[in-house]
């Protein structure tokens, strides 16, 4: 499905705050030499799988799940995930941009799902579990746009990718009990037999970024 390769190298070829070239330099990067944090916002499917992944990388401050892009105020779990709510499954990220960049972040956002299934992560099926990028600039806008264009053109992927890159509005926490979900509930069948083979592709693949005491 995803040629791991083709993405690092459609990513970081010119790369965010790597490259000379005028135009990543017009594109514009997400790293503000005036902001000591940042803030990006993803849906990749379930947010246990996106909080456990995200939470292990070094320049990460915080991952909060939660639900954005739909009509309803302050939504619950339980309404959710009857798909009826406009709101997907979301992990707001806060993230030292000295440490590890936007473009990093896409990196990761991309390599760990499968940004060519509508509406499905494997068994999730539903809106909620879109593949969806919230951007808070426009420059966040940009890079998105630049790297799915890219990634579609290289063949990274067997089919287009269908992530939705929309503005960030709004952004409701998720329940106090989905909080850390994959650490306090490594028993569980779901955390056991989907986030954890996940998480230990994840910390192959990305193990020069993961935070020291992982």
């Amino acid at each position: 499905m995803i040629a791991e390769a083709a993405i690092a190298f459609v990513l970081f070829a010119g790369g965010c705050a790597r490259s000379d070239s005028e135009h990543f330099h017009n594109i514009g990067c997400s790293t503000m030499a005036n902001d000591s944090v940042e803030v990006a916002t993803f849906g990749a499917g379930c947010f246990w799988c996106t909080e456990a992944i995200f939470s292990r990388l070094d320049g990460v401050i915080s991952v909060v799940p939660g639900y954005s892009g739909g009509h309803v105020l302050n939504p619950t779990y339980e309404q959710v995930c009857t798909g009826r709510t406009g709101h997907a499954e979301v992990c707001q990220i806060t993230f030292d941009p000295k440490r590890i960049s936007y473009d990093e972040l896409l990196e990761v956002f991309w390599k760990t799902h499968d940004p060519t299934t509508p509406n499905r992560q494997g068994n999730d099926v539903g809106p909620q579990y879109r593949s969806v990028i919230f951007y808070h600039s426009d420059a966040q806008r940009q890079r998105a746009e630049y790297y799915k264009r890219m990634l579609d053109e290289s063949g990274a992927f067997d089919a287009p990718i269908v992530t939705e890159i929309v503005p960030f509005e709004q952004f409701w926490p998720a329940e106090e009990y989905h909080r850390n979900y994959f650490v306090r509930n490594p028993e569980k069948a779901y955390c056991a037999l989907v986030i954890r083979p996940k998480v230990e592709k994840f910390e192959k693949v990305f193990r020069s970024k993961l935070r020291q005491a992982q």
